[in-house]
């Protein structure tokens, strides 16, 4: 995703923030060429937002799914990041897309001719480009989540009742072998009627860690991990349940990417970046953006552009999201949801476990060591990470064999992408695409979270916006009849 700038250098603050909220075009450094009447038809995208996550829309547009896609402009409010993406296009082999700068998002539609516009920006300007995107009669695509806050949620779904439009909120969780069996095992009935959900998510201090050190640290930006990062669990839980939240709680703190932590530690206190630390040697949450070449050529070699830095101290002060969260969810078919989220773990993945009439699923993930940006596969599954049992009422335990995937996100990545580009993609028994609707009870999970941590009070999910309808899930069983006695 494009960042926001750093207050330290470069373009002022308030410069970013009246200029972040739309990103577009302006900066056209190349032309489309032209293509034989008689080539394929091929479906018109373009990207908004150039950070580290887009290259995966880019890589397949230009790669697996060049056949019936085709990439014709790139928009970004970083020149650099541009050029970079530009040049990438050239590596694959691909037409060079022109290049636009945010300040003509609208131009860039015109001029480009496109149908479908694939948001990557900052979490917190998703809604500029969405609504923008709706009004334009195109496809609007977004990464998770799709917005930061309520009143920026109810923007894009007013915008889908006012065009008639949807928009795609592309959840590669949902789309990872093993999660998708367990989505089978409960549409199966196999524990029953599922009554209660507990969800236990960690984060290392690699990839945990680099949270803080980003514009996901700061809540106007991202929302917090309970939005940006727990969005995905909650639209698990919200998938595999075949429900809707109603009722939301909890309880948050950050108490270990402090200063304090920091002179806890054997430092002096926080400083403002690792590039310039005086104490990198001493410290092991040190990032060397030098020594990636990714980072280095998407971030520190663009810092002149907008200011922005990837490598900010993890124990500043400037940070305003929490490093642990508990959350208990009621759902509206009478499931609770036990979730907490853990950002300084000694490993990454999860665990979570279905109650039901008939026994219990328990489920959990290793995940391998990454820092987002790098050459390193994003969300990747550990060798022998993956583990799934069924432990009925009465008698004995059995492991599941687990369903595997290869690259990003344990497999989630390739098979959301043939979802998302292919033509005619094939039938989805599990309906794993997702559209405003299942996008919005998502972030409102970790809204209301928010909230309730500031309050301490519950709070109902529906005070939160209007108009907000429910998902399409598939069939779940059905939870009334008579049940089988236990042995």
């Amino acid at each position: 995703m494009s960042a926001p700038h750093s207050p330290a250098r470069g373009v002022a603050r308030r410069d970013f923030l009246r200029t972040a909220a739309l990103a577009g075009a302006g900066l056209a450094l190349g032309a489309r060429p032209a293509f034989a009447a008689t080539a394929p038809r091929r479906k018109r995208y373009v990207i908004v937002g150039l950070g580290a996550r887009s290259r995966i829309y880019q890589d397949a547009i230009e790669g697996s799914h060049r056949d019936h896609a085709e990439l014709v402009g790139l928009c970004d409010l970083n020149p650099g990041r541009l050029r970079v993406a530009r040049a990438r296009s050239a590596r694959n082999g691909a037409p060079v897309p022109p290049a636009y700068r945010h300040t003509d998002f609208a131009t860039m539609l015109r001029e480009t001719k496109a149908e479908a516009v694939i948001v990557t920006t900052v979490d917190s300007t998703h809604d500029d480009y969405l609504v923008a995107t709706l009004e334009a009669g195109l496809e609007a695509v977004t990464e998770k989540p799709m917005t930061t806050d309520a009143a920026k949620c109810q923007r894009i779904l007013d915008a889908c009742a006012r065009t008639g439009r949807h928009v795609r909120v592309l959840f590669n969780y949902r789309y990872t072998p093993p999660r998708s069996q367990v989505k089978e095992l409960l549409m199966a009935g196999t524990i029953g009627e599922v009554r209660s959900v507990d969800f236990q998510w960690l984060l290392n201090t690699h990839h945990g860690a680099d949270y803080f050190r980003r514009w996901h640290g700061e809540k106007r930006f991202s929302g917090g991990l309970m939005v940006h990062k727990a969005t995905h669990h909650f639209d698990l839980v919200n998938w595999w349940l075949g429900a809707v939240p109603v009722r939301v709680q909890g309880s948050g703190k950050r108490e270990f990417y402090t200063p304090e932590m920091a002179r806890r530690f054997g430092l002096t206190s926080h400083h403002e970046r690792c590039r310039t630390c005086p104490e990198a040697a001493k410290c092991g949450f040190f990032l060397d953006l030098a020594a990636e070449p990714r980072l280095k050529e998407l971030y520190l070699e663009q810092e002149g552009h907008d200011g922005y830095f990837r490598d900010r101290c993890v124990f500043h002060p400037r940070i305003d999201i929490e490093d642990t969260m508990n959350v208990l969810v009621d759902y509206d078919d009478g499931v609770t949801l036990a979730y907490s989220l853990n950002a300084f773990n000694a490993w990454e993945g999860y665990q979570v476990a279905f109650n039901g009439t008939l026994g219990r699923i328990e489920h959990s993930i290793v995940e391998k060591v990454y820092v987002a940006g790098t050459d390193q596969v994003q969300g990747g599954t550990a060798e022998g990470g993956v583990r799934t049992r069924v432990v009925p009422l009465r008698g004995a335990p059995r492991d599941i064999e687990p369903w595997v995937g290869t690259g990003g996100h344990g497999g989630g990545d390739k098979v959301m992408l043939d979802d998302l580009f292919l033509p005619q993609p094939a039938p989805d028994r599990f309906l794993r695409a997702a559209d405003e609707r299942a996008g919005a009870h998502s972030i409102l999970t970790g809204v209301a979270a928010n909230q309730a941590f500031v309050t301490g009070r519950p709070v109902a999910v529906q005070s939160l916006v209007t108009g907000l309808g429910r998902p399409d899930y598939a069939p779940m069983p059905p939870r009334s009849g008579p049940l089988p006695m236990p042995g």
